[in-house]
């Protein structure tokens, strides 16, 4: 691999033009005694992309972003980009962090400042994600690709052994890294895993509150929260052109699941992520016109899901040969019985707060997990 530093500097004309469409953009006339089960309401989204154009400061986001030390490489014709901090630590272990969708790299930045002294640290962005853009070809939407790539990423980085983790797309990366480089991976820790969206319902007989809870929560998703990955997963091109074209069809498209899956204590997107956060990550998106990629990214990865997962609805919890540890915040839907019947994970550790997006929520939990839990696996 040529490994190259990079800086992100996105044009001016670019950063106007992201202006320029927002104030032109062609509100539909709210619906009256409509609120978030039909989507984002149109005063809501009007409000924020108001934000986004006049007083968000992308400047001041992309200086922050390129204090981390970034690069490049080319794999397969592919262009791949990550984040690599080297420990000053000189025991420190490798670990590498792998985003999920609508995320991005810029979620996990908020474990580097608290691991950094423990691990050298890792955090590609996924092909067609972020600045691992543009798509080469078809094909990278195949997890053991992707994840046999990144593995020959941490063999060119000097990491014979490492531990892995990762969320949604993430933690189906993390967990096949162990399968594509046996006896290389010490531990494999993911956050949030779900049911197979396409499967049956949850029962709910037998199940405790809280796990009755976390089973009604996924069997309604499952019912009333699918229109996203339909669309992903069998019409990406024609999604594409949307989420391309529009900063405020954008927004939408990421502002509703962190509405839908942070926890469930935040009323509003805002209250659960930092505002600022929230928009770096969706500018990158826009910036990078990832939206179509990792659309085209998502149609790939489900039905390479579907023939994983079977007629069972649920795609078991592995990590080949690693120890697994599994992290379950309040907005998650997972249920150690389903997903974890014969209690294989090393660890399973459930918290009352946080959601999908722990990097940007709950990043003091999720960066005590990983200490601890990889602590036992070094």
């Amino acid at each position: 691999m040529n490994i190259e530093p990079f800086r992100i500097d996105i044009p001016q004309a670019d950063l106007d033009d992201l202006h320029t469409r927002l104030a032109a953009t062609r509100w539909p006339a709210p619906l009256p005694g409509v609120g978030w089960e039909r989507g984002v309401p149109v005063d809501y989204l009007r409000d924020l992309a108001g934000y986004w154009r006049t007083g968000f400061d992308w400047r001041a986001q992309e200086k922050w972003l390129n204090t981390f030390p970034q690069f490049t490489t080319e794999v397969d014709g592919q262009r791949l980009h990550f984040v690599h901090v080297r420990s000053a630590n000189p025991d420190a272990l490798p670990l590498i962090l792998t985003h999920g969708w609508p995320s991005s790299f810029v979620e996990l930045l908020n474990l580097v400042e608290p691991l950094a002294d423990e691990f050298h640290l890792v955090i590609p962005s996924l092909p067609g994600f972020g600045f691992s853009t543009p798509l080469s070809a078809p094909g990278w939407g195949n997890l053991f690709r992707v994840a046999s790539v990144f593995a020959s990423l941490m063999t060119e980085l000097g990491y014979e052994r490492f531990a892995a983790h990762g969320g949604d797309v993430g933690a189906g990366v993390t967990g096949m890294l162990p399968m594509v480089a046996p006896g290389r991976v010490v531990a494999a820790h993911v956050t949030g895993p779900g049911p197979y969206p396409f499967g049956p319902p949850l029962p709910l007989a037998g199940l405790s509150d809280v796990d009755r809870a976390r089973a009604e929560r996924f069997n309604a998703f499952q019912a009333d929260g699918l229109g996203y990955l339909h669309l992903q997963s069998t019409r990406p091109a024609t999604l594409a052109y949307s989420l391309t074209d529009s900063p405020a069809g954008q927004l939408a498209w990421i502002a509703e699941k962190f509405a839908a899956w942070t926890d469930a204590a935040a009323a509003l997107p805002q209250d659960a992520v930092d505002i600022d956060q929230l928009l770096t990550n969706i500018s990158v998106y826009w910036f990078t016109a990832s939206g179509a990629s990792s659309a085209h990214f998502t149609y790939e990865g489900m039905r390479a899901f579907r023939q994983f997962a079977g007629e069972s609805g649920a795609a078991p919890l592995t990590a080949g040969d690693a120890p697994l540890g599994v992290s379950v915040f309040a907005g998650d839907n997972s249920i150690r019985s389903v997903l974890d019947p014969n209690c294989e994970a090393a660890r399973w550790t459930e918290f009352d707060r946080g959601g999908h997006f722990p990097a940007l929520e709950a990043p003091d939990l999720l960066a005590g997990e990983l200490r601890e839990f990889l602590r036992d696996h070094r």
